[in-house]
């Protein structure tokens, strides 16, 4: 007879073991070992490749902490220079979390185009190449839970969402424990109102959230990331002089007040304790780092609230003498300043939202010396600027050096609508025109920049008669983070599908840049300080009102919430300051801060070598009668002013 033997389970050690599962506390959930024994960094994201260093990302140690559930802050805010391993931070709370505390997670990037780059080119190939990732998620593109917005764990139990703030869709309908938002000053308002607002609400739901708010700064007043900074601890990295060991946060004003601009090799920091002065080197950095502590300035914020700032300083990525080169770069031009100021600095940038009095400019051009229509000695590169309106074409001739110093040399009105027969033939006569140069030279301006956003079919018309070379055609970009300059994307007709001819000279240009540089610079008193602005004399008060008639307020949106525009004055035309800032399209559009020293000493010597003999203007001799211009150009070319002369007969 055989015997079944049959094995049964103890009804009493699967309780017993049920019970401890239950009751065993989940492993401790530490981001920073979790960074050492998975994070291996490629060359194409570290010029140091290889595992997690912390001797080289030290500095995010205590930030790494913050995100453990054992601290009890909600958010944690990192204000940050550029290129300072932000990403990698991010990265590391992304997919740690993701690995140690299985559950959902939003990843929120300013635009959805931004977000899908970040999956593809950065999360993509950290799921791929991470051995404790790699397990958890599907490498099948096919996969319902693999998409590029969209990655699930393949047990189900968390995924990450991928968002633009740009997409209002995109943060709704949906509950996320943890977060991040990444480059947050660049967030906009989108259609629904506040995207970090709506973020933010994302995380409601759950009493012991994290979410992470990162970015470089970008403009006060109305920087997100900065906001947040000041509302939270306000931690700052103090390190121990080499010399005394007296605490110090090593500050940029520090540098700078100490810089020798004919060596920036030497650049260095000044102990801040008078008693030692004594000078920190780079070479000093290294042990300092390693005894740097974080110390809170606003203690009572902590608790909800853990906010840090660190900048190029720290970083074993950027020496002193590059920070030092790129100021020198930066300095005098308000634009390149607040670049450096952004993202080597990690500070935001205090720009001028308001122009002086217009009185002032006009009192300052009366005293100058050089009149309306003259080219005075000092400008190199000549750029024009133009505005179409319904009824009338305006224009702004500007010149500039290589310091960034600007020059108006002349302002006009033509009358007409710029799809008018004699509007296009003064257009036409007024690009090929010459101005005399206090040198003697006649020079015509080199590039022009007209305004296509408003009646774009016509301005084009016009400016396809002549050279790429010549004439493009320029647009204000509607966002405040946008490049200086960009070229526009193909735009396609609406009726035949084919893509319009203009997108191959049509541009974009960040005008609330560009009008921040202009109101910081006419402040200049200076007229050998880089970017000083120079007045003809004869210029009249409407035009000095129409240059200084914006200002960057903030408003209230439909939804309540603060923005910040440029606002017009309603009593005052502002094309003067609109045609000034198609006229630096133009010029950055030719070179104005990309051109080799060699280019600017060739023009230089061109346009300022005296001529030996002065020549009798064409406009001073008698004019007959002259007939209607066509849409060919006379080889034969004079001063805007004769040439008007003699159209108008």
């Amino acid at each position: 007879m055989n015997c079944i033997v049959v094995n049964t389970a103890n009804p009493e050690r699967l309780a017993y073991d049920a019970m401890a599962d239950v009751w065993t506390p989940p492993p401790r959930v530490d981001y920073l070992k979790w960074a050492e024994d998975n994070i291996v960094l490629s060359e194409r994201e570290s010029p140091y490749p290889g595992p997690y260093n912390r001797d080289l990302f030290g500095y995010f140690d205590e930030v790494l902490r913050a995100f453990s559930p054992e601290d009890p802050c909600r958010i944690v805010t990192l204000k940050k220079s550029a290129q300072l391993g932000g990403t990698v931070l991010a990265n590391i709370f992304c997919c740690g979390s993701l690995a140690m505390v299985p559950g959902d997670f939003l990843y929120v990037h300013p635009t959805e185009g931004n977000a899908q780059r970040w999956s593809k080119q950065k999360l993509a190939p950290m799921l791929k190449n991470t051995t404790s990732l790699r397990a958890l998620f599907s490498q099948k593109s096919r996969d319902g839970g693999d998409s590029i917005l969209y990655k699930e764990r393949i047990d189900g139990r968390g995924a990450i969402q991928i968002s633009g703030a740009n997409s209002p869709a995109s943060l709704s309908m949906v509950t996320m424990k943890n977060q991040v938002q990444d480059d947050l000053a660049k967030w906009e308002t989108n259609s629904a109102g506040d995207p970090e607002a709506q973020a933010d609400s994302r995380s409601q739901a759950h009493e012991f959230a994290k979410i992470a708010k990162i970015s470089t700064p970008l403009i006060l007043p109305g920087c997100r990331i900065s906001r947040n900074y000041e509302d939270g601890s306000q931690e700052q990295p103090f390190v121990p002089c080499p010399h005394c060991g007296h605490m110090q946060v090593l500050e940029w004003d520090n540098m700078l007040a100490n810089l020798d601009e004919e060596h920036p090799e030497r650049a260095h920091f000044v102990c801040t304790d008078p008693e030692c002065g004594g000078v920190i080197e780079e070479h000093h950095r290294p042990a300092m780092l390693k005894k740097l502590e974080w110390r809170t300035q606003n203690e009572k914020a902590k608790r909800q609230h853990r906010s840090f700032w660190i900048w190029s300083a720290y970083s074993v990525l950027q020496t002193f003498e590059r920070i030092a080169r790129a100021w020198l770069k930066a300095k005098g031009d308000p634009a390149s300043e607040q670049t450096f100021m952004n993202d080597v600095v990690g500070q935001a940038y205090n720009a001028a939202g308001d122009a002086p009095p217009w009185e002032e400019l006009r009192d300052r051009a009366a005293e100058s010396d050089y009149s309306k229509g003259q080219i005075p000695a000092g400008a190199v590169l000549i750029t024009l600027g133009i505005d179409c309106q319904d009824d009338r074409v305006e224009w702004h001739l500007v010149g500039w050096d290589r310091d960034l110093r600007r020059y108006v040399i002349d302002y006009g009105v033509i009358a007409g609508h710029i799809s008018e027969k004699s509007a296009r033939g003064m257009l036409d006569l007024l690009i090929v025109s010459e101005w005399k140069n206090a040198y003697g030279h006649k020079l015509k301006p080199d590039l022009t920049a007209i305004d296509g956003n408003y009646s774009t079919a016509d301005v084009w018309g016009w400016a396809k008669r002549h050279p790429a070379s010549k004439v493009i055609m320029v647009r204000g970009a509607r966002s405040e983070t946008a490049p200086r300059l960009q070229r526009v994307k193909q735009e396609y007709d609406d009726k035949t599908g084919k893509v319009k001819k203009y997108s191959r000279r049509f541009y974009n240009f960040n005008g609330s840049i560009m009008k921040f540089g202009l109101y910081k610079n006419i402040r200049k008193t200076d007229p050998l300080e880089p970017g000083y602005v120079a007045f003809a004399s004869g210029l009249d008060d409407e035009y000095f009102r129409g240059l200084t008639a914006e200002r960057r307020v903030v408003e209230k949106n439909r939804d309540g919430f603060d923005v910040w525009k440029w606002k017009k004055d309603p009593t005052q035309n502002n094309e003067p300051l609109d045609t000034m800032n198609q006229a630096e399209a133009a010029a950055t559009k030719y070179g104005l801060r990309s051109m080799p020293s060699a280019v600017w000493d060739r023009l230089e010597a061109e346009r300022w070598t005296p001529v030996p003999e002065a020549q009798l203007d064409l406009e001073d001799l008698p004019l007959a009668p002259a007939p209607a211009p066509t849409t060919k150009t006379s080889k034969k070319t004079t001063t805007f002013a004769g040439l008007a002369k003699a159209l108008n007969g």
